[in-house]
């Protein structure tokens, strides 16, 4: 009689793995929406689209570049800019850009804009099963990151550069051979001593 119960917990736990073997869509899902931009060519097309020594500030919001309403947007003092432009080495000041040694040049009254913005998707894929019991986890990582450096004197912007990844695809695999016994070891081994 208590072969029954055992048969029936098997049947119950064999039928689980069965139906959740494939079942990817039951693997988390994220995404990271860090930027009023749509795009990475998007916000390429709004930090190039400002000309230095002639666009102002009106004319970065007018482009979408506004540090109040763009997240992840860090206010750059005189300060940070010559700690973050100025050569300590290897450059000297005359191969610096013009835009960066006007700013440096009108002390408080250069300011700037650091500007990360991204879009990124992770998706887990795989087997269900082997990723709920830790076995074997599989991420994709999809989107877009994009940084810029705006430089301002007073009202106009002397300066502006851009950078980032237009197209990000990366793939993570973890495998735990004992599945969720893998931390035990160290913690057994560690209980021993």
């Amino acid at each position: 009689a208590t072969g029954v119960p055992t048969m029936l917990k098997l049947a119950a736990l064999l039928s689980f793995v069965a139906l959740t073997s494939g079942c990817s869509s039951m693997l988390p899902v994220s995404h990271s929406n860090a930027s009023s931009f749509k795009s990475f060519d998007e916000a390429r097309s709004a930090v190039v689209a400002l000309v230095p020594m002639q666009s102002t500030k009106k004319t970065v919001s007018a482009h979408g570049v506004d540090f109040a309403k763009q997240p992840n947007t860090k206010i750059l003092t005189h300060s940070e800019i010559v700690r973050l432009l100025v050569p300590t080495g290897l450059l000297k000041r005359e191969d610096l850009d013009p835009g960066i040694l006007v700013c440096v040049q009108a002390r408080d009254a250069c300011n700037g804009l650091d500007i990360t913005a991204s879009r990124i998707s992770k998706r887990r894929t795989g087997n269900f099963f082997a990723d709920f019991i830790h076995y074997r986890q599989r991420t994709e990582t999809t989107g877009w990151r994009f940084t810029a450096l705006i430089l301002y004197v007073d009202d106009m912007v002397v300066y502006r550069s851009w950078g980032g990844q237009p197209a990000v695809d990366e793939f993570d695999e973890s495998i735990r051979p004992l599945g969720p016994f893998q931390e035990l070891g160290p913690s057994l081994v560690a209980g021993t001593r």
